[in-house]
């Protein structure tokens, strides 16, 4: 195997000019490692986020660093202590967000956080799935609870995760209140939302009496989403730790989610993508070079679906 890679590095925190495409050294493996050539990677606002140094309090990066936590490829080398997998096999996954990722020719990933490749997608569709599946699957099930029956209100639904959430409430059989713009209602509505707010035109905080409300935005919207749950309701955010006081006050429980690595969960998520019962939205594909007008478009808040990389 060639000594080098193709890879997006960043030597300092910054603006999407600090995102260098240059030749780099293949990742050395540990022992419970699998080295994956990367075919495609997902592209996630925390990827931005931590470019620009908003998470260095909780992830202290050594540079240069690579970004990208949302990774489909084919394994070609084998940790000593790995077993159950071969080289060749088709993986998709979520790594560890404190290593380095896979904007990069290879990725090194522990073989604890990968899963086999939905046999139904295409790598550009796989590659799209993980981080933001399993964020909607934790915030949604783990953490939330969600059951048959309930009411949940999902924020921004049109977009990478929002899309995965809708899908997965309605596969557990939950009535799904959505926001969205109008442009963006029927996408919605054809993956299963019952019902649409569009923010335009109406205020989703009059709402009331729902069981869960998984916030993606944050802030004020964050703020106004208290009223809308019944008294024992959950607030689940992946943007911001809720308030307690606030939440006492309303007499619901409220969580913060940062999505974790989770195999068995990505075996699930892929079961349900080849039985067709939820389906990926790719808003646009960039090259590997295109890393910073790809990043430009995720911070635009516009994109419909997942942006992903073409890396091979």
């Amino acid at each position: 195997m060639k000594a080098n890679m193709q890879a997006i590095r960043q030597y300092r925190y910054g603006q999407r000019d600090v995102l260098q495409l240059e030749n780099a050294p293949i990742p050395q493996i540990a022992a419970d490692d699998v080295l994956i050539k990367v075919y495609a990677a997902g592209v996630n606002p925390v990827d931005w986020k931590i470019r620009e140094g908003y998470l260095q309090s909780m992830l202290a990066y050594e540079m240069p660093l690579t970004l990208g936590w949302d990774v489909a490829g084919e394994i070609v080398a084998l940790g000593e202590q790995v077993t159950g997998w071969q080289i060749g096999d088709a993986v998709y996954s979520r790594p560890d967000i404190a290593r380095n990722g896979a904007y990069a020719e290879f990725v090194a990933v522990r073989a604890s956080e990968i899963a086999k490749k939905p046999q139904s997608l295409d790598w550009q569709q796989a590659a799209a799935v993980p981080l933001a599946a399993l964020t909607a699957w934790q915030a949604l099930f783990q953490i939330g609870q969600l059951q048959a029956g309930e009411k949940v209100l999902i924020h921004a639904g049109a977009g990478g995760v929002g899309l995965f959430a809708i899908q997965l409430a309605k596969w557990r059989g939950a009535e799904v209140y959505t926001t969205t713009s109008g442009k963006n209602a029927e996408l919605v509505s054809s993956h299963g939302a019952d019902h649409v707010i569009d923010y335009t035109q109406a205020n989703f905080a009059d709402l009331r009496d729902l069981d869960l409300v998984f916030d993606t935005l944050g802030g004020d919207i964050l703020a106004q989403s208290w009223q809308t749950l019944k008294a024992g309701g959950r607030l689940v955010s992946i943007c911001d730790q809720p308030d307690a006081a606030a939440a006492q006050k309303h007499q619901v429980s409220a969580h913060f989610c940062f999505v974790q690595p989770n195999a068995a969960q990505l075996n699930e998520i892929a079961a349900l993508l080849d039985a067709g019962h939820i389906k990926v939205v790719i808003d646009s594909v960039f090259p590997l070079a295109g890393a910073a007008l790809a990043h430009e478009h995720s911070e635009s808040g516009r994109a419909r679906g997942k942006i992903v990389l073409q890396v091979i």
